[in-house]
């Protein structure tokens, strides 16, 4: 079975030497209960509960899968009680708004626990964070009887919640849904259409499931604006009864029709959901739920994003323990376990290469997560007008990389861990498979790379006329400039320097070609997001060189950690970063080479 260790080493350097997370917390309203003890109690506890709980359901989870019995679905073995478990510790309510019986504590915080799980069980981990993503969408938008009703179950996880998007006909287009929403005259609407790829849609780990669904009323606009946005539990909570207490009562028109039979997260529930004129409660204004859906789509896409960097930490810590292992031949310089029948594999530079790439997408990943994190404190918990709308910016251009570029090279990474175990990368029994299975659909679901890509160019970016590109590369001017006279530094911020005015260029570039062809803009796309993805992580990665080389300055005994983060560093640069090149020179090929093609010429020499 894998084994896994929380990080809370490199944890601690990103948060408290990197990032100043004790500062942070001090200066948001209430996050002065997030202490230096605190958080460390906190981390450490949820290290210790996804490695003795979730851990050793992973593999178990995955061979069993979810089990459909008269529209009742029974998790694997296990999951079920480890939800009880993650309940009683109070981890759903952690960054939750106390007048909802949360604990208040910085969402950030939240997000470092939910690395963990993910490293450890990202199945099982889908049932309560997509609970998180129902709770922002009632918050923002919910009524004071919606919130009163759902956010309190929800925020103490004795129900979760899920997200209704998608159609047998439609997933990105939701323009197209056709399930329907039909008022009643009690004030509810009668909700009748099928949804598929609803994780946790069905479940036996908590008493009520309170699905988010996006309809349409009869009268509504074609199209995406014609979207609303509706709550419909599986059972109707007694508040819409006489006698109310709030516990679940009347089973509700809502049932799962199939379980998808998928390649990965076997131990999580994907349903087909069928809603029969189901009484759903509107969220929001008419019309206006795709609006409504965002609040729930963007933190999802963060945490997807974060699946990416756990299954990533997963699969370096496996590979790094097996390549200390297993021997095989001998160094070409000459042995270097002499008193051994063969070297340990580690020592071969291309498997350090795969190791490398690894260690680099996790660390850094796990820098860019954090830097986001502080984002998003600021944004729900900040109280200067201008430094919220600064982090809103930067949240808005990050999330889509976050998001798509976390989740690219998550998949390289565990494909990189079952190559450097071999053949039995590819046995069961090694777990290393299942991360790469695993790792499949964080490039799909909250809309794929392409959609994430199209996100971040089309409208974060050009739509803005640039500024919230110029809100990120700002910044990491200024750092470039205030280290330009550090001649330890160079070696990162010379390039990065280069590399971060060539972004601006090259934006400005793709921007006047899409005023004459919009095509440019989708051809563009993706090539784009990964150059911004590497440039990200450079940025991130000079920082981190920057306190690596001050704590060796001023004299430390953990003087191989640090140095171990400037070889890091060292790698992503030289080894990594110049995949910026390919990048610049494939979108800079612009459309033509992916549009002169017709359709009816892709087939030729073969009937289809």
């Amino acid at each position: 079975m894998p084994d896994y260790q929380a990080p809370l080493r490199d944890l601690r350097f990103v948060m408290d030497e990197m990032l100043d997370y004790p500062g942070h917390y001090a200066r948001l309203p209430g996050g002065e209960e997030a202490t230096p003890d605190v958080v460390a109690a906190i981390l450490e506890e949820g290290a210790r509960f996804s490695r003795e709980v979730l851990l050793p359901l992973n593999q178990s989870g995955d061979r069993e899968g979810c089990l459909l019995e008269g529209g009742e679905v029974k998790a694997p073995r296990g999951f079920k009680e480890a939800y009880a478990q993650y309940v009683e510790g109070g981890w759903p309510s952690l960054a939750a708004d106390p007048a909802h019986g949360g604990q208040g504590l910085p969402h950030s915080l939240a997000m470092v626990l939910n690395e963990m799980v993910c490293s450890t069980n990202l199945a099982w981990g889908m049932y309560p964070g997509l609970s998180h993503g129902a709770a922002d969408a009632l918050r923002h938008h919910g009524t004071e009887e919606q919130q009163a009703t759902y956010l309190t179950k929800l925020v103490e996880g004795t129900w979760t919640g899920t997200m209704c998007l998608t159609e047998p006909h439609c997933g990105t287009d939701l323009g197209l849904i056709k399930t329907r929403a039909m008022p009643n005259d009690d004030g509810s609407y009668a909700v009748t259409g099928t949804k598929i790829f609803i994780s946790a849609g069905e479940h036996d780990l908590a008493e009520n499931i309170v699905h988010l669904v996006l309809a349409k009323l009869p009268d509504a606009p074609e199209g995406s604006k014609g979207i609303s946005l509706f709550v419909v539990p599986k059972y109707l909570p007694n508040e819409h009864l006489p006698d109310s207490d709030g516990n679940p009562g009347e089973r509700n028109g809502v049932t799962c029709g199939s379980l998808e039979h998928k390649m990965g997260i076997h131990g999580n529930a994907t349903c087909v959901m069928n809603f029969d004129s189901a009484k759903g409660f509107l969220i929001g204004a008419p019309n206006k739920g795709l609006a409504c859906m965002f609040t729930m789509m963007n933190a999802a896409r963060i945490g997807v994003g974060i699946q990416g960097l756990g299954l990533t930490e997963a699969s370096f810590q496996n590979s790094l323990a097996y390549a200390r292992d297993r021997l095989q031949m001998r160094a070409l310089s000459g042995a270097k376990a002499p008193e051994k029948v063969a070297d340990p594999i580690i020592v071969h530079p291309d498997v350090r290469r795969m190791l490398l790439t690894q260690k680099a997408f996790a660390e850094g990943g796990r820098m860019l997560v954090l830097y986001t994190a502080q984002m998003i404190d600021i944004v729900e918990q900040g109280t200067d007008a201008d430094e919220k709308a600064r982090a809103e910016t930067l949240l808005g251009l990050l999330t889509p990389i976050v998001k798509a570029f976390l989740t690219e090279v998550g998949f390289e990474a565990t494909n990189e861990g079952v190559q450097v175990f071999g053949g039995h990368g590819f046995i069961q029994e090694w777990g290393m498979e299942q991360l790469v299975r695993d790792a499949r659909i964080t490039r799909l679901y909250e809309g794929t790379t392409g959609i994430q890509a199209l996100d971040l160019l089309g409208r974060k970016v050009l739509m803005s006329q640039g500024e919230s590109l110029k809100a990120f590369t700002r910044e990491i001017h200024k750092f470039c400039q205030a280290e330009e006279g550090n001649s330890e530094l160079a070696e990162f911020v010379r390039p990065l320097a280069k590399l971060n005015q060539e972004w601006g260029e090259m934006t400005m570039a793709i921007g006047m070609k899409a005023m004459a062809d919009r095509e440019e803009v989708g051809a563009a796309s993706v090539d784009y997001l990964m150059y911004s993805g590497y440039v990200t992580l450079a940025y991130l990665f000079a920082r981190a060189a920057r306190q690596a080389r001050a704590a060796l300055a001023e004299g430390t005994d953990e003087a191989a950690f640090y140095r171990a983060k400037l070889d890091t560093a060292r790698f992503f640069y030289q080894r990594l970063l110049p995949r910026t090149r390919a990048h610049k020179g494939a979108l800079e090929a612009g459309a033509e080479p992916l549009m002169a093609i017709s359709a009816e010429d892709f087939g030729l020499g073969f009937e289809i």
